[in-house]
């Protein structure tokens, strides 16, 4: 099954119009714009069509991590400006599991993800790659700042420059339920956290390594969504 946001976050990735993705599978601008707004899916043609386009094989697109990268990096920001503690500062490891839980509990809601991020089943908890890039990235562009303890433990924060951004893909009720949840776990250890996602459905079903399926949070306790 192909995600309501699979069209857009595409289109968004490779900075084309819908214009430019209607000629690029062969139907009229107005019917691209049902497709992208989940009115019916794109036909197996229509993706073979694009992925010619992208050089690649069909099956690579629709198993492809389509991460609409500019609103994973906001949500990182809010996730930090609501998460953090009464020092700014957040764990590493903490602020991953934060988004996670923000991603998977929009899509018990929602039956959508709101990054379209794939998350791994890892030693610490769930991860998407593009984690640990978009965090570097920050930190080279001077968004964020980083601290590394004398324990080992990695400490970020907003610079001056990052706490001036503001959101404006996140929709309000995204923003909402990122403020709860980050709020929720405010001034609760990393381990805690760590412990919370270990013992999560979605977690305890798959092998390491392995992708979490969204779907499977739909199948857990709603007390224990985040």
């Amino acid at each position: 099954m192909i995600n309501q946001d699979f069209l857009s976050r595409i289109r968004r990735k490779n900075n084309w119009t819908q214009e430019d993705m209607a000629k690029i599978i062969g139907v009229s601008r107005p019917t691209f714009i049902a497709l992208e707004k989940g009115i019916g899916s794109p036909t197996l043609d229509q993706i073979k069509k694009l992925a010619d386009k992208l050089g690649c094989e069909s099956q690579d697109i629709l198993s492809e991590d389509i991460v609409d990268e500019e609103k994973y990096r906001e949500v990182l920001l809010e996730t930090i400006r609501y998460g953090a503690a009464t020092d700014g500062k957040i764990t590493k490891t903490k602020l991953a599991k934060l988004i996670y839980l923000n991603d998977f509990a929009w899509y018990y809601q929602h039956l959508e993800s709101m990054t379209g991020a794939k998350y791994r089943r890892l030693k610490l908890g769930p991860v998407p790659n593009i984690y640990f890039s978009k965090v570097e990235e920050l930190i080279n562009e001077g968004v964020l700042n980083l601290e590394i303890k004398k324990d080992g433990s990695q400490m970020i924060s907003l610079s001056r420059a990052g706490q001036m951004l503001k959101p404006n893909l996140l929709k309000t009720e995204e923003k909402k339920l990122i403020k709860n949840i980050s709020q929720k776990w405010q001034g609760k250890r990393t381990e805690e956290i760590v412990k919370f996602t270990h013992e999560q459905l979605p977690y305890k079903i798959c092998r390491d390594g392995e992708v979490i399926p969204y779907e499977l949070i739909t199948q857990q306790d709603p007390e224990y969504v985040y």
